[in-house]
């Protein structure tokens, strides 16, 4: 009778996941036993810990470079960064989830169930404190971005996708107002992720196919197995080619990338504004880890295969989100047009195969989830009546009412812009540089082409809020709480410090930018 080895477990090394899913089942246990008026700090409070507590495991294991839990999980350089940048965006995002001053009862509705549009629904958003079952579902979403880092399986990276997927499509749902438009977000998040997860398993099931047969080994489908076969399986490389290609529908999706973009403006438009900077800002970085390890890990030898289709997907990306850009009406659809536009640039990154490719990459998510998350806590500020007021016309004279603010988004969307002197421009220099040397200069110009196009919608609004006269329909900005006001302000400070002294981070990024294999 064979003897069953368990899988041996560095529970140090595993300890930021354990950390936040741990903490998001026991924010299930203060749901069912915390009074209802104490549950929104208890909440907050432990799921602030909790981000604090797994980012201090994080840096502890600064110098870890193994493979755990049954070569399973990689815990190297990227996915110590990369969980790092997910715990910190999060915590970010957190502040802005927690605030109730900016809106009674916060950003999400008191009761899911209420119809949307009946008068129940109308009682409610006027001031009954928001769910506070958003915070289980955050921090499970977080601990699913912190395993899909580390993935070193394509089995155990599905899972993580599902983990962290699952609490986005209900987030989407639970905004205090305009409930049918969230609920239609929600709809549509949910049904195109269950299609692209679809894609992503049958991709799976055909990577494991190719490497069946190979001598001396046994199939599998973790990214060691999956490196020796791509130069050694005597199966037929359709099944190689089929099963990355599907695996890439997967990974773009969530990654924004087009033509697997069309939910971003719809769920960037309909969800609860601060779940719209904690998917722009945290599910990047995952999806952009996942895409970093499964192609310069277990697909580096097929690179001159895929090269030119994720190329092509890249200026297709970077097209579609610049040019669309400049047709949008509303702030969130425009900043999610920015968001995919950026999903363009990133892929640059991934294919430029070098350490200083994959180091630009990482700091080019850092600085994107910095900027991009002060920008929505901007947006959630300019308000009337009805709550958000996201029309472009409604921002027409913004400056003259709230030249603090303004000239704060202003800062923001010169950075997104590349100006010089912002976060914005020294990540585009960090990505395009090495994608040079590696002789990919179609990219590089196609990058800087479309970056000129986006720098329109950008310069657009900052006119309509500087130069235009202040009307009757044009909002006031509220004055933020603590959270929001902490949030906006990391946000900003990190854009101005990483675009005049980059050089800490970069550094941080260069020193982790090694895979183990």
């Amino acid at each position: 009778m064979t003897e069953l080895k368990l899988p041996s477990l560095d529970y140090a090394a595993l300890a930021p996941i354990l950390i936040m899913l741990g903490t998001a089942l026991l924010g299930v246990l203060v749901e069912a036993f915390v009074p209802r008026r104490s549950r929104h700090v208890v909440q907050l409070t432990l799921a602030l810990l909790a981000v604090l507590a797994a980012l201090t495991m994080v840096v502890f294991n600064a110098d870890d470079r193994i493979i755990t839990a049954g070569q399973a999980l990689a815990v190297d350089g990227p996915t110590l960064f990369l969980q790092g940048a997910i715990l910190v965006l999060a915590a970010m995002a957190l502040l802005l989830i927690g605030d109730r001053s900016v809106e009674r009862g916060g950003a999400f509705v008191a009761q899911a169930a209420v119809t949307a549009e009946s008068a129940d629904d109308r009682r409610q958003a006027e001031g009954r404190n928001g769910l506070t079952e958003v915070y289980p579902l955050v921090t499970f979403a977080i601990g699913g971005m912190l395993i899909f880092v580390a993935a070193n399986d394509l089995l155990t990276m599905f899972i993580a996708l599902e983990v962290f997927s699952l609490p986005l499509y209900l987030l989407c749902a639970l905004a205090r107002r305009r409930r049918l438009l969230s609920q239609e977000a929600a709809m549509k998040y949910f049904l195109l992720g269950a299609y692209a997860s679809a894609f992503f398993l049958f991709g799976v099931a055909l990577i494991y196919g190719f490497t069946a047969g190979m001598p001396g080994r046994t199939a599998g489908v973790d990214f060691a197995t999956i490196n020796a076969a791509v130069t050694e399986s005597p199966a037929s490389p359709v099944l190689l080619f089929a099963g990355m290609a599907l695996l890439s529908i997967g990974l773009l999706f969530k990654a924004a990338a087009a033509p697997f973009h069309v939910w971003t403006p719809d769920v960037y438009q309909g969800a609860p504004t601060p779940v719209t900077g904690f998917m722009a800002a945290c599910t990047k970085v995952a999806a952009f880890g996942a895409l970093l390890r499964v192609f310069h890990v277990a697909f580096v030898d097929a690179s001159w295969d895929f090269t030119p289709v994720l190329g092509a997907i890249a200026v297709l990306t970077m097209l579609v989100g610049a040019v669309l850009a400049v047709t949008q009406t509303d702030i969130k659809r425009l900043l999610a047009y920015s968001s995919i536009a950026n999903a363009g640039y990133l892929l640059v990154g991934v294919l430029a195969p070098s350490r200083d490719g994959l180091s630009g990459t990482m700091f080019y998510l850092v600085a994107y989830g910095f900027s991009v998350l002060a920008a929505f806590a901007v947006v959630t500020l300019v308000r009337d009546a009805d709550g958000e007021a996201t029309h472009l016309s409604r921002w027409a004279g913004l400056g003259r009412r709230s030249p603090f603010f303004a000239g704060l988004f202003t800062f923001i969307l010169l950075a997104f812009a590349g100006i010089p002197l912002t976060s914005g421009f020294t990540s585009k220099f960090a990505i395009f540089g090495p994608a040079l040397e590696e002789g990919q200069a179609w990219l590089v110009i196609a990058g800087v082409l479309t970056s000129m196009v986006l720098a329109f919608p950008y310069l657009r609004v900052v006119v309509m809020m500087w130069l235009s006269e202040p009307g009757e329909s044009t909002p006031t900005v509220t004055v933020p709480g603590g959270l929001t006001s902490a949030a906006l302000m990391i946000g900003v400070l990190a854009t101005l410090v990483l675009g005049v002294a980059p050089a800490p981070l970069l550094d941080l990024a260069a020193g982790a930018a090694e895979f183990v294999r």
